[in-house]
Formats: C-alpha cells, sequence, structure tokens
C-alpha cells in the first residue's frame, strides 16, 4: 500500500516537472497577446472615436455660441434703431397731424374770405353809398391779406410753405378806409404839382409863340 502511494506521487511530480519544462510562448500563450493586443488597440479606437466626438460637439458649441453672441448683438443693433426710428416716427406724425390740422382751418377762413370778397359787386354799388361800400370791401380784403400773412408767417418753416406761393417780404396793402385812400391821393397830388405846373406853364409858352 506505502508503495503504491509513492508511485502516485512520482507520477505527479513528473507530470509537475513536464508543465514547468512547457514553452512559455507556446500557441496558447502567443494566442492570449494577441487577443490582449486586439482589445486594446479597440479600446484606443474608442478613446479615439469618443474623442472625437468630443470635439466635435465642442466646434458646434462654439459655433452655437458664436451665433448666438451675433444674434444677440444685432437685436441689441436692431432695437435701439428702431426704438430711435419710433421716436422719430412718432414726432414727425404728431408735428404731420398738427400741420395738417392748422392746414384745415386756415383752408377754412380762405374759403371764407373767398366766398365773402367774391360776392363784391362794385357795379351794383349806389352813389349814395359808395363810401361805406368802399369802406366795408375794403376792410374785408385787408382783414384777408393779413390772415393769408399770417398763414405764411405760420408755415413759413413747415413742409407745406410752397402752397402759399412766392408772396413779396412787404407786399402791397389796400387802404383800410376811404379817409385814407383819399389822404394817400392828396399826398402824391401835392408832391407832383410842382412838376405839373411847370410842364403847363412849358405847354402855355410854347402854344402862343
Amino acid at each position: 500500500m506505502a508503495a503504491g502511494t509513492e508511485h502516485t506521487q512520482r507520477l505527479r511530480l513528473k507530470e509537475s516537472q513536464l508543465d514547468l519544462d512547457a514553452d512559455p510562448y507556446g500557441p496558447s500563450n502567443g494566442e492570449d497577446f494577441d487577443g490582449k493586443l486586439r482589445e486594446a488597440q479597440h479600446q484606443l479606437e474608442l478613446l479615439q472615436s469618443q474623442r472625437q466626438d468630443l470635439e466635435r460637439q465642442k466646434c458646434e458649441l462654439d459655433e452655437l455660441n458664436t451665433r448666438k453672441e451675433e444674434f444677440i448683438n444685432g437685436q441689441i443693433e436692431i432695437s435701439e434703431r428702431l426704438t430711435t426710428s419710433v421716436t422719430s416716427i412718432d414726432r414727425e406724425l404728431f408735428d404731420l397731424r398738427q400741420e395738417l390740422e392748422d392746414l384745415e382751418q386756415t383752408r377754412q377762413s380762405f374759403a371764407a374770405h373767398l366766398s365773402r370778397i367774391e360776392r363784391i359787386e362794385p357795379e351794383g354799388w349806389q352813389r349814395d353809398s359808395l363810401n361805406a361800400e368802399l369802406d366795408r370791401s375794403l376792410l374785408m380784403i385787408n382783414q384777408a391779406e393779413d390772415e393769408f400773412e399770417s398763414a405764411v408767417s405760420h408755415f413759413a418753416s413747415g413742409r407745406t410753405r410752397g402752397i402759399f406761393g412766392n408772396p413779396s417780404s412787404g407786399g402791397s396793402r389796400i387802404r383800410g378806409t376811404h379817409t385814407d385812400f383819399m389822404s394817400s391821393v392828396k399826398n402824391g397830388l401835392a408832391f407832383n404839382l410842382p412838376i405839373v405846373l411847370l410842364g403847363a406853364l412849358a405847354l402855355i409858352i410854347i402854344l402862343f409863340k
């Protein structure tokens, strides 16, 4: 029995020695190394792919941030321009509305003056009422002139100043009353009387030569 046990132990020892004497670089170990190398390469490729994905995502994020910044700058710029324009347009519309209201009132006033003046018919005046008719008519014309000149002055700096034509700065005015008119006639006659007398005297001398 002891001899059988000893024989078994010798066999196991020999098997262990055979295992130790085996080539560590044999076919099985080489295949294991290649597998690990392939696995390592695969892992490296995965890492490179992940790095490329991260770089691509970073580029996309940078581009989005750039576009966002451009949008914000454009938003601020156009908002300021639109705000300024809206304010200017509102002010312009207010001035236009005010000018249109003034024009409408001026038109109504001019139309009323025109209607009254066109109804004046000097041919129909009676001799005994001629003085009163002249005073009344001249007063109406002077009132119309005053309002016309006032309108020209009011709209002189506006957009519609051209609709009043090009009135002269002084403007000829008709005298307000018959008395003023006759006074002007007398003043003119007194100024020209010496010339008239000299002309008449020269004519008489020529005729009686």
